[in-house]
């Protein structure tokens, strides 16, 4: 299953995210802007938003990457973390689909192959978003697919009961018109047997 985490209102570049690095400073916020960075130049299908209060990557609406800055370490991670390869064993994490690297100021780490990490997961949620298209598109079909498409005509018990309303209500009309007339009839007959003394 793909399950993809998607999110509405990414776009080229995000003013929050730009508000987050400035109040982010220190070689915390020099650690997560560039990572972020990097991801950001993975390609020009690359879009963002601020998610969960963290800088997040995505490819149109689907998330691959993202940084956050705590106390004392920034983590680079990684939506489907658990299933990109990490031959350099830099991934941390046990949950079913997040991952991440784990960065501290003064510590050693090897930043050609997270730099080949996050493009790896680029590339993963690239060919993940190109395989749910053909899908998406058999699901919903088109308006010109649609209608191409014969219409199909009444069925013949369709038909009957459209008569058999319309009938009934012309009945419904000439059933009023006879108790009308029936009352107004009565209304003589009476007049006619007790006339008004009045009169």
């Amino acid at each position: 299953m793909n399950q993809l985490l998607r999110f509405s209102g990414s776009v080229k570049r995000d003013p929050a995210i730009g508000t987050w690095m400035k109040a982010h400073t220190g070689e915390l916020g020099v650690i997560a802007r560039h990572w972020f960075e990097v991801m950001r130049k993975c390609g020009d299908d690359v879009r963002e938003l601020l998610h969960d209060g963290h800088p997040t990557a995505c490819i149109a609406d689907a998330a691959f990457g993202y940084v956050n800055a705590f106390k004392a370490h920034v983590n680079v991670g990684f939506f489907r973390g658990a299933e990109i390869a990490d031959p350099e064993n830099l991934l941390e994490g046990t949950g079913k689909f997040m991952r991440h690297v784990k960065l501290r100021p003064g510590r050693d780490f090897n930043a050609t192959a997270l730099t080949k990490l996050i493009d790896t997961a680029y590339t993963d949620m690239k060919e993940r978003v190109r395989a749910e298209l053909p899908r998406a598109r058999s699901c919903y079909p088109s308006n010109e697919k649609r209608s191409n498409q014969p219409m199909h005509a009444p069925r013949p018990h369709h038909q009957f009961r459209l008569f058999l309303l319309a009938s009934m209500g012309a009945l419904g009309i000439v059933r009023v018109a006879i108790t009308f007339h029936f009352v107004w009839l009565s209304l003589e007959t009476f007049a006619a047997l007790y006339p008004d003394p009045h009169r």
